[in-house]
């Protein structure tokens, strides 16, 4: 060993030490860490001032054990239960003080505060998530209320996906926020948004009894991405049949980390999670034009590398891979198997893999040029280091990365793709 090998050996050695010597509390300090968060509202009869939340939330600070969520203060609360979302088993938990979350893992609680404790079913993996669902009752006079006969629902609301489902037999006459609106499987009517900005949205609806009410629909918690523009819709008949999926209850994000333009390249990952029972791969089929390599996947809930393997012309047949259309010479599929998935239950995947598209992604007269639509309700595109912004053609939330790398995210609320186009210089 070298003297400078030593020297780093006892440094490290010296620190591990003094870890072991702090106490639990300062170790413990570090903030909690969640993504994913998504409440539905369900309003219950008006008299009551009550409404139930179904809380959904991806637990992800490495090795955290439980999970705290704020029972906020001002209304009577009852907790019905909390379940991992993964096996849909039920979840110990119990309600404690802000100082109790505030030394275990919450350090941002408030020692005034009361909150749920939720016991993870496992702890969370690096780099993976624990998907926990909270179901609990809220009492709350000032958020929810009877004037004359309409109903107001009235509360501020501060993560990013949410819904409002109105009492049965109730129609909306008045909201303040841009919000979807679709029907729940009973035939109740459902106001969801996302919030883009970074603030809590001071949301309001109205709404009064109707003497002639919707009847119950087909699921609208669909998951599935919207078919690209044009993609054989009669734009000259409407759609008497449809009923538009639920854009903010749609899980899918994607990250998109873009190399040199001068390479076309750029690597990606996006999350998905797979609800449907005997599913047991995900097909990714690659964009003509477009070139995938070193994919890889693993299940986010704990941490499992998944097998992966790229396919391509008859060789997708003869795996028994079924598509939407006869695959030709040039199809080429990303395939990642999985183990089926049991009914009741749920798989969350992480899929990387990097794309080279000379076609949407390039440089042109010295500037960075992507030309791409997104799908997906949440989009990232970090561009490269060293290059800077110029023009986005859709609206953006623009942050700089801890690297340096300029980021933005879109956030597309409505049913259909985003077309993006986005330019960039070298600084």
């Amino acid at each position: 060993m070298t003297i400078q090998q030593d020297t780093s050996f006892r440094s490290t050695t010296m620190l591990l030490l003094l870890l072991c010597l702090l106490p639990l509390s300062f170790l413990a300090a570090q903030d909690q860490q969640a993504e994913d968060n998504f409440t539905k509202y369900v309003l219950l009869a008006p008299e009551t001032n009550q409404f139930q939340m179904i809380y959904e939330v991806s637990a992800t600070t490495p090795g955290a054990k439980y999970y705290f969520n704020t029972l906020r203060f001002g209304n009577e609360h009852k907790v019905s239960g909390a379940y991992d979302m993964m096996t849909g088993d039920s979840l110990k938990w119990e309600i404690v003080k802000g100082n109790y979350a505030k030394r275990n893992g919450f350090a941002s609680a408030s020692l005034s505060g009361e909150y749920l404790k939720v016991n993870l079913a496992r702890p969370v993996p690096e780099g993976g998530e624990a998907r926990i669902r909270i179901d609990k009752t809220y009492k709350n006079a000032g958020n929810y209320f009877k004037e004359g006969k309409d109903i107001v629902f009235s509360r501020s609301l501060g993560i990013k996906r949410n819904a409002v489902v109105l009492p049965k037999g109730y129609e909306l006459v008045a909201c303040n926020y841009p919000s979807q609106v679709t029907l729940t499987p009973e035939g109740q009517i459902m106001v969801s948004f996302m919030n883009r900005g970074n603030r809590s949205v001071p949301f309001k609806l109205k709404a009064r009894p109707v003497s002639n009410p919707p009847k119950a629909v087909a699921t609208t918690t669909a998951t599935t991405t919207p078919p690209a523009a044009g993609s054989g819709r009669d734009k000259s008949k409407a759609r008497v049949d449809y009923m538009p999926p639920v854009r903010t209850y749609q899980d899918r994000e994607i990250v998109y980390f873009l190399q040199e333009p001068s390479t076309h390249s750029f690597r990606l990952y996006h999350d998905y999670t797979e609800t449907h029972p005997g599913t047991d791969k995900y097909l990714n089929v690659v964009r003509p034009g477009s070139k995938a390599s070193k994919p890889s996947a693993l299940i986010l809930d704990t941490g499992e590398k998944l097998e992966v393997e790229t396919l391509k012309g008859d060789a997708i047949t003869k795996k028994g891979i079924e598509l939407s259309s006869t695959p030709t010479a040039d199809t080429e599929v990303v395939v990642i198997w999985f183990e089926a998935v049991k009914e009741g239950q749920s798989v969350r995947l992480r899929i990387e893999e990097t794309y080279t598209d000379p076609n949407r992604y390039l440089v042109h007269n010295g500037e960075l040029i992507w030309d791409r639509s997104f799908g997906r309700n949440r989009n990232t595109v970090i561009l490269p280091k060293g290059w800077y912004l110029t023009a986005s053609s859709m609206p953006a939330v623009i942050e700089e990365t801890p690297d340096g790398e300029i980021s933005l995210f879109f956030m597309n609320d409505r049913p259909d793709n985003m077309d993006v186009f986005i330019r960039g210089r070298k600084r």
